[in-house]
């Protein structure tokens, strides 16, 4: 990670600069896709979303929803975003590490997201077992991930 970057929990102010990065780092594509629209009825899990600051700028932000897959709680991750000029340098791995770390700790798992499983295997995640979970919409089922595992994690996903 560059010098000079510092992760903290995201705070209100930050709303405005995290959309602006989220709309950088994927467009207006980004409400179609499965992951936001799981996001739209789940609830924020403010307290493991981090951003990551450099000179007084929000470089990079990481989010963490509430889910279920039939009645068993979860933890959705995402999105993760990194501004582009600091894409690789580490950032997005620092700030899922520190988030990973607490809700390890705190037994909130499992942590659900859609992704390249080469980027985030590191972090412990692998691939959902074919036909275990059902999502809203369509997902390509070699990103869809799972870290923090529970085997009674099964079933229909939704956001609550």
């Amino acid at each position: 990670m560059p010098a000079g970057v510092t992760l903290r929990g995201e705070v209100a102010s930050d709303a405005a600069a995290i959309l602006d990065l989220h709309e950088e780092s994927f467009g207006p594509g980004r409400y179609a896709r499965t992951a936001f629209r799981l996001r739209e009825t789940a609830a924020s899990l403010g307290a493991f979303n981090r951003v990551a600051i450099l000179d007084g700028v929000l470089v990079g932000s990481v989010q963490f929803w509430r889910l279920e897959a039939d009645g068993v709680p979860g933890v959705l991750l995402g999105p993760l975003a990194v501004d582009p000029r600091w894409k690789s340098a580490g950032i997005g791995r620092s700030l899922m590490a520190s988030s990973l770390r607490q809700i390890a700790e705190e037994g909130d798992g499992p942590v659900l997201l859609v992704g390249d499983a080469p980027y985030y295997a590191p972090l412990g995640f692998q691939v959902v077992a074919p036909g275990r979970l059902v999502l809203p919409g369509p997902v390509d089922p070699a990103r869809l991930l799972i870290a923090l595992d529970r085997p009674a994690f099964c079933g229909r996903v939704n956001g609550i």
